[in-house]
């Protein structure tokens, strides 16, 4: 997975605010099209929190179908551990490679309880686990140890971007642990991650614009630090301060972007809002311009 960025496609939404198989059929083969390591149905951008059982089926079944084998599909779960369950075993029946668990809901737990969460998950699936520490899960370094010795645990995902306490915990892990850079809009801290050790990351950016998120990484592995440089100063950072000013524009903007570039994928669901009409315009020339900057068009 760690050969090309990793893919976490958005699921489409008609307007009236239900599943759209169809579109999003055609979204997921437009981003495998793209040379992804992995696609990630039904996560965080995916927005798993919204979808109900059927609808998860649907989509992690799409996700497969449309990999054909080629790259892993590692299909999203969460909420407490009865209820991954129930998604993972979903995931289990449609084909998925893998899982990765998103936060909990809500309540703070201690380590104790957050290593025992992923212990039950990974007892009642024969799926390998990837753990995933945003929001209230950030994981010690003990706790790493301990779960890397879980059958099934098989890597962490990072959304916390504190690379010291990320450091330890690569440290503590045995070196076939799996780690990943998950913050948002990976490409920001791509560099400082990938020194510690974590060369692979999610990018939010091949969801709408793989030319961009491609160009980056190319210039990133060949040490082009001056495509690097124009990509972060000139797109990156831009579409990072735009994101920033909403809540929810992590997944809000991103769909928008691709609904710019003629990708079916619809509205996001409420809790989340579309951007504004003045947010979407700056959008579309942000994108203009990054696409510019790799020699693609809107």
């Amino acid at each position: 997975m760690a050969r090309s960025v990793l893919s976490f496609p958005l699921t489409s939404f008609r307007d009236d605010g239900t599943l759209d198989p169809d579109g999003y059929r055609a979204h997921v083969a437009e981003r495998l099209a793209a040379g992804p390591g992995a696609v990630f149905p039904a996560c965080g951008t995916g927005e798993f929190f919204s979808l109900d059982e059927d609808e998860y089926r649907q989509v992690v079944t799409v996700a497969v179908e449309e990999a054909a084998g080629r790259v892993p599909v590692v299909a999203g779960t969460g909420y407490g551990w009865a209820q991954a369950l129930r998604f993972a075993r979903i995931a289990e029946d449609a084909g998925a490679d893998a899982l990765l668990v998103m936060p909990h809901y809500l309540t703070a737990a201690p380590q104790e309880g957050l290593v025992a969460q992923l212990e039950r998950i990974a007892a009642g699936t024969r799926l390998p686990l990837i753990a995933y520490q945003r929001g209230r899960v950030a994981y010690t370094a003990e706790s790493v140890r301990r779960l890397s010795r879980v059958p099934g645990v098989i890597g962490l995902k990072d959304g916390h971007s504190d690379l010291d306490r990320l450091q330890r915990l690569v440290l503590a892990a045995p070196e076939d642990f799996l780690f990943f850079n998950g913050a948002a809009t990976a490409e920001i801290q791509a560099r400082a991650y990938a020194a510690i050790g974590v060369p692979a990351y999610s990018s939010a950016v091949h969801a709408f614009a793989p030319e961009i998120a491609n160009a980056f990484l190319t210039a990133l592995r060949d040490g082009d630090t001056g495509t690097v440089g124009t990509l972060l100063r000139d797109f990156y950072v831009p579409l990072v301060e735009l994101r920033d000013r909403v809540p929810g524009y992590a997944v809000s903007l991103v769909k928008a972007a691709a609904r710019l570039r003629g990708c079916p994928v619809g509205p996001v669901r409420a809790p989340l809002t579309d951007p504004s009409a003045a947010d979407l315009t700056e959008l579309k020339s942000l994108l203009t311009a990054g696409l510019d900057l790799v020699g693609a068009a809107l």
